[in-house]
Parts: C-alpha cells; structure tokens; sequence
C-alpha cells in the first residue's frame, strides 16, 4: 500500500465507475500515465445507495495495477463488517459515510486500526457539525456535491459553503477536503477556492477517451487541474 503523504496541491482522482468496466486495468495504468494522482473506487451495495457496484475481491484484483493511492469510498451499510477486507484488498484510504452506522467514531478507529488512512463522507444533506467532534480521527474528509449512489448527476452548488465551513473547522489539522460528484472544469475551480484540494472526477476524464486512445485523459486531467489551480 501507499502511504500517502499530505499537502494541499490539487489532487485529481478519476473515478473507475466511469472507466471501461471490462478493462480496469489498463484504465487504471492509462489515467495514471496521463497524470492522475489517486485512484478512486465507488463501494456502493444497493442498500446504503441505489446500486450496486464493487466488493473487496475487486479491489485487491486492480490494487496491483495502482501506482499512486487508492482511494475506497465505502457507500455500504453496515460499514464495520467490511473495513478488515477493504483494508486486506490494499487500500490507502477508506471512506465511511456518517450515517453508514451507530458509531461513526467506532468506524473511524477501526479503520485507523486496519492500518488505513480513515476518511469520512458527507451526503448534501448531512451538516458540517456532524464531523466537528471527528477532526482528530479523520485523514479526509468528503463532501458529495451529488447525492450518492451514481455518476453523470448535476452538481449541487450549496455544498460550496459547506467545504467553506469545513476549510474554517481543519484549520492546521492535516485532514484533506476531497469533492465527489459533477466535477469538471467548471465546477473544480469554485471548489478550490472553498477549501478543497482532492477531487474525484468520473465522466470529465474518461470522455472522449479509451485506452487505445488515452490521450483525452491526460488532456482532460490538465484541464481540471489548472480550472483548479488557477483559482486557489
């Protein structure tokens, strides 16, 4: 696994729910050679959200393919149960939503427990209070600027005052705002100037694309990273 080490540059992490589901692992190997920073995978199990996506034996068949981090986000409940075998499929960082359990401090620990970088979610609706009382536990914290459960949706321009809010809360503490959901070159710079530095982009990455022709990638990845940059 990658440890990976904190700053606040722009982080650009492509979403394989976007990528060719019959090839992950050289859109994985594409998306990093053309300048990805981490590596993102949608846990979802049409429960917690409305779909159903990947488990733990999928992480560990595309960890070998991840140079960079890779990034789970856990939209599954219950979540406990599961944080052992994400974190044995090779994960750097696992995400929980709040509402994912009873004890999302339970969660947090038991993720750091695994050895694990521990993030926590925010639906659009869940207030920035709700993980006021968490900053000590968490590495990341991601605010879903849609709601979860699939890509391609629009974009929910309240959560800027929310990252906002959360930016203020961190202060100093190494805990990394991440943004899930209708990010592209538009939306990626009004999510820096609130605060964010992660951004986790599915369909703005991979259009256009393919990994016969990878070149899209890494010109879309540009894009959003310097729209990002350019407004910090």
């Amino acid at each position: 696994m990658t440890a990976p080490s904190f700053d606040r540059s722009i982080k650009i992490a492509p979403s394989i729910l976007a990528a060719d589901f019959a090839d992950f692992g050289r859109e994985i190997q594409a998306v990093e050679a053309h300048g990805a920073d981490w590596i993102h995978v949608d846990v979802m199990d049409g429960h917690f959200v409305p779909n159903l996506t990947f488990g733990p034996a999928m992480c560990k068949a595309i960890r070998p393919h991840i140079k960079t981090v890779m990034d789970v986000h856990l939209m599954i409940s219950p979540v406990d149960p599961y944080i052992e075998a994400f974190a044995d499929a090779g994960a750097d960082i696992l995400t929980a939503h709040v509402e994912a359990g009873p004890h999302i401090h339970r969660t947090l620990q038991a993720i750091r427990g695994a050895g694990v970088k521990a993030g926590v979610a925010l639906n659009p609706g869940t207030p920035t209070e709700s993980v006021e009382y968490l900053l000590d536990m968490v590495d990341l914290i991601c605010v879903m600027t849609v709601n979860p459960g699939f890509g391609g949706q629009k974009f929910i321009h309240s959560q800027i005052d929310k990252v906002k809010q959360l930016r203020e809360m961190i202060g100093d503490r190494p805990i990394h705002i991440e943004i899930d959901g209708g990010i592209d070159p538009t939306t990626a710079p009004l999510m820096a100037a609130a605060g964010a530095d992660a951004l986790v982009v599915g369909s703005a990455v991979f259009k256009g694309g393919s990994v016969i022709n990878p070149v899209p990638y890494g010109e879309n990845i540009r894009a959003i990273r310097a729209a990002a940059e350019a407004a910090r």
